[in-house]
């Protein structure tokens, strides 16, 4: 019998936060965290399916050695809990998803053994008893959510031993029965504590000196929490903000602060950068940078205050950084001028396509 690694990262805690919290940026946060598992794959694990909430690997006739398979388990926890402290840190969004993604926990199983293969759709897919047996092993009395497994089968192949310890794993011996045949694991307990992060950049917060170029105030009849999201939508842009041609954006990433989209208008592209300010304890601010305007920066926040459960005020502040002469002439005699009546038309097409569009009636 020639063995087959099955390996198995599972998202603990996945039903919960999708059924308790906004599904659109739950979908969002869980897309982008099961991509980021699928980029920490170092081994050139085969991807058979996505199922939900985890991903089913594969490596054929190939079972990884005890060094690469551990490395492996560390990669893929490492990856999952660095990209949550990057949506805890950058988060802008308040709504229950994004600010609980941070809880979510991440479970790893690894078994080996004989594959099967059958073809659906065009599409080969791992089929046999092991593969039955490694996704009932999600199934276990381990009394924790954020954890590495590893059957006694793949145990054995690899020559880990119950009385393996290192700075990040402490194994112990379990088991379960299952349609009445009993399989042994060990496992570990993960503390992401002891994990070495990967470093991202925190986008700083800006602090202005001087009261903004332009600013305008508008009362909507909307939750904050509903505004914000037809504001940082890149979606919905396109139907509220004046003279673009379209928006280019990731759709499966929750905006938060460094995130990047492109404004197309008249064929030029602008590229702007999330950002923030200091704010209020009852605001909620987004904020864009450009560097592509006529002028050397343009600044722009949204600053959503509420007043009650379904209604809330909007100012937008814009402030505009020219170094040349000629750049300060035409921000002064143009620009200005033609940003201030922008804003004022996109924000009167955006209070009519609020009122026709269901998620705020919701």
């Amino acid at each position: 019998m020639v063995n087959s690694l099955l390996f198995i990262p599972d998202i603990s805690g996945f039903t919960h936060f999708v059924q308790n919290t906004e599904i659109e940026h739950s979908q969002h946060v869980i897309s982008e965290v099961l991509e980021v598992l699928v980029n920490a794959n170092t081994q050139n694990l085969k991807l058979a399916e996505v199922e939900g909430d985890a991903l089913f690997f594969y490596k054929e006739k190939e079972v990884p050695s005890q060094e690469k398979l551990l490395a492996q388990i560390e990669t893929m926890f490492t990856a999952f809990y660095s990209h949550l402290k990057l949506l805890e840190k950058n988060r802008i969004c308040p709504c229950n998803a994004c600010a609980t993604a941070p809880n979510l926990q991440l479970k790893v199983v690894a078994h080996c053994g004989e594959l099967q293969f059958i073809t659906v759709q065009e599409k080969r897919k791992p089929f046999g008893q092991a593969v039955i047996e490694a996704h009932r092993l999600l199934k276990n009395s381990i009394a924790s959510d954020n954890y590495a497994l590893l059957s006694s089968d793949i145990s054995t192949v690899i020559g880990l031993s119950s009385s393996y310890e290192s700075k990040l794993y402490h194994f112990k011996k379990s088991k379960n029965t299952y349609d009445g045949k009993e399989i042994g694991y060990l496992f570990s307990e993960i503390d992401k504590d002891k994990l070495k992060l990967n470093p991202f950049e925190t986008p700083e917060v800006v602090d202005f000196k001087c009261p903004p170029d332009i600013a305008f105030t508008t009362e909507f009849e909307i939750s904050a929490l509903h505004l914000l999201e037809y504001i940082t939508n890149y979606g919905y842009r396109h139907y509220w903000v004046k003279g673009v041609d379209k928006f280019e954006y990731n759709p499966d990433e929750v905006t938060r602060l460094g995130t990047e989209h492109v404004c197309v208008i008249d064929g030029k592209r602008l590229n702007f950068t999330t950002v923030t300010k200091e704010a209020e304890s009852n605001e909620i601010v987004y904020g864009e940078l450009t560097t592509d305007a006529p002028i050397e920066k343009m600044y722009q926040f949204f600053i959503i205050k509420p007043r009650s459960e379904n209604s809330c005020t909007l100012t937008v502040e814009t402030y505009l950084k020219a170094k040349s002469l000629f750049s300060k002439i035409l921000l002064w005699l143009f620009i200005k001028k033609a940003i201030k009546k922008s804003i004022k038309t996109s924000i009167g097409n955006l209070e009519a396509f609020i009122k026709n569009n269901d998620i705020a009636k919701n």
